[in-house]
């Protein structure tokens, strides 16, 4: 397969740039641009033959703004090519844990950076440390306007080390794993032992050799050893750039192997899969701002095109979430002291959006009102289809204006109210109230409501009976035990799933790995584990209201309970040791199809990990995940990382899991786990992932709040549409009070997308800031070819098809209607567009 004989090998000196891993933000900014970067200028303007890679754009912002003078050399030496700007990121994301838009705002931010400031764009996605990659990513990379990939961690293959990879929609791109990670040229002592394995590896005589690690000063010697080994060997090196390795490899290979799937395996090298629940803390933050920020995002764009103005702060914002999605950062593997600047942005972030989003809605509903109703309450969508769902909203009223909340009434639409709490004015007429409710709200739009005060006949009513220790609605039937609150879900006459069980691991592990003594659990909340420890129901109560049923349990545990031998004939007289505390509670909706649960955990223990799990007796060797932008067969037995949701199914019927912000999975033994903590005192115990440092933050000695849901169905994910279950439950609708004597539009839809396997993931500004234009992207979730509409409040006067760039595509031959206000185009399965459209 090859075109010449002679190996070439590319000596590629780097450096790879951590923002905060084992040192502060500070000490990096430190070794990277005072020790490393002036270093590598300094052998640029000596050896006229060295090269060098940068990786991400956030360090050379901090050289711009602190050292502008060795800011213009390294731009010099950047538009000559000695220096190449591998991967472009704003800063290089974990690719798993992060929503979809955070991995396109990466790459957008960092190349927009480059090429205002550069003159070049990144032909080479340079993934040196990410903890693998998920299945999407050959698209992404692809319509980002990369050629080629380079990564380290998660080839399921050793050999050969160049393919072509396939992402799930077919998108292919010219990939090089690092067989010896990117540190095979560093040890120049190794060279000639270190080409012989690469060799034998190597797709072709091309062979990659990268020269540097993390944080690691570039070698003078590196010119006179490869000097020395042109001498001295029949094959030649050079030292290079990867673009200059990926275009020989491109032109000398007449085949090379095709992969497919997430490259997610630990066979070759180590991805550290149980850092997914390291630091739990950071996932939850980051799932919480992506999706404040994206609801404000959208609806400030909505905004502009109806009253011009667009908030600056959202670039600002963005980068703070940039920063949360690090692969350092969200996998929860730095040192404590880093995670103390993250907090500060976690209070930018929060002050930002939660002062700023009121106002956009408010101001949205104001300068699109056409004066049509009044009304106390109106509730926003975020999603790109009509969605039915539960909300809650404080009220405040003044004396003698309410007197009774009994429902509320839009249209021809009269909703059922549950009163969650209230007080009131001397008078007897209601001063605050909390009210919860399930409206049906139009797609990426808003609906207003009226309060009555008196319910009408016409209000239909769905099934909710509570009967016991039973619970039943239209979907399905729970049944729950009143010694341990544990539950049944029977639906169509048939057990489906079993559980919400706490179970408590041992954790002797760190950051990266989860490591135990036992082989069993310490306990379960059904007896399983060692004999001392037990579970202790303080409480069980029920709440009902027409609208749901909330099972509250209040639950302990404790390391020694006595007698504890006889345990099945000997009641516990003695309770000791209690290092754990919860709170659960569980929601059954009577007119929503899934099951919501909450649990708050007070954890005083130094060493465990903290797991739910629900037993089913589907039999199935695989199971459905959702990644960034699609959804992908797994095999059980293995801890993941999925995005919103997992999906366990046989041909008839299924469970689908949905976290919110809870990312670690694993299917094992008919039962569906999730990882709620761990609780973790080094950061390497072993000091094989890095140096062992104690991390007492992570030992989450603290109050922590979990929510995730069980939603069973009939047939398989996509019949369910289980992935819109996974959005409703995170992305949920956002109501307020109204202020009195004024009118509004009764409804609104300002975009919505049919059908309903086509998800919007943004509404967004131009990065150019061109005004009265807007970028809406959005993709295939089930994997079929769909004829897809896209209705807008608005009339298009000109839709392009661009790259996640923004970009125009000349490649692109896909068509596109417009018919008045809706644009219509055929999608592939699995495919991610993105569309200009010019108002």
């Amino acid at each position: 397969i090859y075109m010449e004989e002679v190996d070439k090998i590319y000596l590629v000196p780097h450096t790879h740039y951590d923002a905060i891993w084992v040192f502060t933000k500070e000490d990096y900014y430190y070794i990277n641009i005072n020790l490393i970067l002036r270093k590598v200028v300094d052998l640029l303007e000596k050896e006229k033959n060295f090269k060098f890679l940068i990786e991400q754009t956030f360090l050379l912002e901090v050289v711009e703004k602190r050292y502008p003078k060795l800011f213009e050399k390294l731009k010099k030496y950047i538009k000559e090519g000695r220096i190449e700007i591998g991967d472009g990121e704003y800063l290089m994301a974990d690719t798993m844990l992060p929503q979809e838009e955070s991995l396109i705002r990466e790459i957008l931010y960092g190349k927009k950076y480059i090429k205002e400031k550069f003159g070049v764009d990144v032909l080479v996605m340079w993934q040196a440390d990410s903890f693998g990659l998920n299945a999407q990513l050959p698209q992404i990379y692809a319509k980002s306007g990369y050629k080629y990939l380079a990564f380290r961690r998660g080839c399921p293959i050793k050999k050969p080390s160049e393919f072509f990879w396939r992402g799930l929609d077919g998108t292919k791109i010219l990939s090089h794993w690092m067989p010896l990670g990117y540190r095979a040229g560093l040890d120049l002592k190794k060279l000639n032992e270190n080409y012989r394995k690469l060799k034998k590896l190597s797709a072709t005589n091309h062979i990659l050799m990268p020269s540097g690690s993390g944080v690691t000063m570039p070698q003078e010697e590196t010119v006179a050893k490869v000097k020395e080994w042109n001498k001295t060997h029949s094959s030649k090196m050079k030292i290079s750039t990867p673009s200059e390795f990926f275009e020989k490899v491109e032109k000398s290979a007449k085949k090379l192997p095709l992969l497919e799937g997430e490259m997610y395996s630990d066979k070759y090298s180590e991805i550290f899969r149980d850092c997914s629940s390291s630091r739990i803390w950071i996932k939850k933050v980051l799932r919480e701002y992506e999706i404040k920020l994206l609801n404000f995002e959208k609806f400030s764009l909505i905004h502009s095109l109806i009253d011009k103005f667009y908030p600056e702060e959202i670039e600002n914002c963005w980068r703070k979430i940039l920063f949360l999605a690090f692969h350092d950062v969200v996998t929860g593997t730095a040192i404590d002291e880093g995670y103390e600047y993250i907090k500060q942005d976690v209070s930018f972030l929060k002050n930002q959006i939660n002062f700023l989003m009121p106002n956009i809605l408010n101001s949205i509903i104001e300068s699109d009102s056409n004066n049509e109703v009044d009304g106390e309450i109106i509730v926003f969508n975020p999603l790109s289809w009509n969605v039915s769902n539960w909300v809650e909203v404080n009220l405040n009223f003044e004396k003698g204006k309410v007197f009774n909340i009994k429902s509320l009434k839009s249209c021809d639409e009269e909703l059922d109210v549950e009163l969650i709490n209230f007080s009131k004015h001397e008078d007897g007429s209601i001063k605050t109230a909390k009210i919860g409710f399930v409206p049906t709200v139009p797609a990426l739009g808003y609906k207003i409501y009226k309060i009555k005060e008196r319910s009408s006949e016409i209000i239909k009513k769905g099934i909710l009976e509570n009967d016991g220790n039973k619970i039943k609605n239209k979907f399905f039937e729970i049944a729950f035990s009143p010694e341990s609150g544990l539950i049944d879900v029977i639906q169509n006459k048939k057990l489906i799933s079993q559980g919400n069980e706490l179970v408590i691991e041992e954790e002797i592990g760190d950051l990266y790995y989860h490591k135990s003594n036992f082989k069993k659990p310490l306990k379960t909340e059904s007896g399983e584990g060692i004999k001392y420890g037990m579970f202790k129901i303080n409480d069980i109560k029920v709440e009902k209201s027409s609208l749901r049923v909330i099972i509250n349990i209040e639950i302990n545990y404790y390391s020694l309970r006595w007698p504890y031998r006889l345990v099945d004939r000997l009641k516990p007289l003695l309770w000791r040791h209690n290092f754990l505390s919860c709170n659960k509670k569980i929601i059954i909706y009577r007119d929503l199809p899934r099951i919501d649960f909450i649990i708050r955990v007070r954890n005083k223990h130094p060493r465990i990990r903290l797991r739910t799990r629900f037993k089913t007796p589907i039999k199935n060797s695989k199971y459905v995940a959702e990644t960034q932008f699609g959804a992908i067969s797994r095999k059980v037995g293995n801890v993941y990382p999925s995005l919103r949701w997992i999906d366990f199914s046989d041909k008839k019927r299924g469970v689908t899991l949905i976290n919110k912000g809870i990312p670690e999975n694993e299917i094992k033994n008919g039962f569906l786990y999730l990882t709620l903590l761990r609780s973790i005192s080094m950061l390497s115990s072993d000091g094989s992932a890095g140096p062992v440092i104690p991390v007492s933050d992570a030992k989450e000695l603290k109050d922590l709040e979990f929510k995730y849901s069980l939603y069973p169905h009939s047939g398989d994910w996509k019949k369910a549409k289980s992935y819109q279950q996974g959005y409703e439950f995170n992305y949920s609708l956002i109501a307020f009070q109204l202020p009195e004597g004024k009118k509004y539009r009764a409804k609104r839809s300002f975009l919505k997308i049919e059908p309903q396997n086509i998800i919007l993931t943004t509404i967004k500004k131009p990065e150019d800031n061109e005004k009265k234009e807007a970028i809406i992207r959005f993709y295939e979730a089930e994997g079929k070819k769909t004829k897809a509409w896209v209705n807008l409040f608005k009339r298009p006067q000109k839709v392009e098809i661009v790259n996640l760039m923004e970009r125009g595509e000349k490649k692109n031959k896909k068509k596109i209607k417009i018919k008045k206000h809706q644009i219509e185009l055929e999608v592939n399965p699995f495919e991610i567009v993105t569309l200009r459209v010019k108002f």
